[in-house]
């Protein structure tokens, strides 16, 4: 994939843009590549460069991203004062319930029809999904779809005042265990050991509620990018990011190791040669 400057909005120019009506909901989702579906949830504030590079990591590995657009400017690196506007109007959003503990935030039920359409159009054993920060745990509750079959969870970041809270229903986290016990699957899960929005409480109570199902990593701080954005210099004062914002692109380097994971995840879940 030819150097890209992040410092600069991203066209996208390479992802088709489709308006994908589900549940009576239409959202403006980005597409590329080929092979099983792979959703790619944008952090705050929204689809950066950082966040397109990564999905267009995963195009490049073989598979087809989808990558819906949840907020924010598509493309854009957002100010400090942009990028805190579009978290605040998230946080009030009927999308989102950002305080709530044993609660799913409602865009869910759209993201796991995105994941059934993604596996009627793309074929093969299932999709996978990553979440990032706000979104991070959304792939844990697409695993109600039946056609998700390798959730990543990178830095789930809500329920955002209760740092052991897990944002879902325990109806529906029953139901996740059992399938994923039922089916032989695993979540994968990363965050930096100094996270101040995802803290080893909530790894904690991740491992109590999947057991062995659950597979944290957890990167040292002094493997993060400090050259960040405006919105992640003013508003993210910690480690955050592991395969966007926060990864050094350099061979060796722990973030590169975790994206190198995730791709191999997918690898394993979604190819029939794997």
């Amino acid at each position: 994939m030819p150097e890209q400057d992040m410092s600069v909005d991203d066209a996208l120019s390479d992802f088709t843009i489709r308006e994908i009506t589900l549940e009576n909901l239409t959202k403006r989702v980005y597409v590329a590549g080929s092979g099983p579906g792979v959703l790619v949830m944008t952090e705050m504030p929204g689809i950066s460069p950082h966040v397109a590079r990564f999905s267009r990591w995963v195009r490049d590995a073989g598979f087809t991203v989808y990558m819906p657009s949840l907020f924010g400017r598509d493309g854009a690196v957002a100010s400090a004062d942009e990028g805190g506007q579009v978290f605040r109007k998230a946080c009030v959003s009927a999308e989102f319930r950002a305080f709530a503990a044993d609660e799913s935030s409602p865009v869910t039920v759209w993201l796991r029809a995105l994941a059934r359409l993604a596996h009627e159009e793309c074929g093969g054993p299932g999709v996978g999904a990553i979440g990032m920060c706000f979104t991070g745990n959304f792939a844990l509750t697409m695993m109600l779809e039946p056609a998700m079959l390798a959730p990543v969870l990178s830095q789930p970041t809500l329920p955002l005042n209760d740092p052991a809270g897990l944002h879902i229903a325990p109806d529906e986290l029953a139901a996740v265990r059992d399938r994923l016990e039922r089916e032989d699957l695993t979540v994968l899960a990363y965050r930096f050991a100094g996270d101040k929005f995802c803290r080893a409480q909530r790894f904690a109570a991740y491992e109590q509620a999947l057991g062995e199902r659950f597979i944290g990593r957890v990167l040292p701080d002094e493997a993060a990018n400090t050259d960040t954005a405006p919105f992640f210099s003013v508003h993210v004062a910690s480690p955050h990011s592991v395969v966007t914002a926060h990864l050094i692109d350099e061979a060796g380097q722990p973030t590169i190791a975790a994206r190198d994971e995730i791709l191999a995840f997918f690898r394993q879940r979604l190819t029939a040669d794997a």
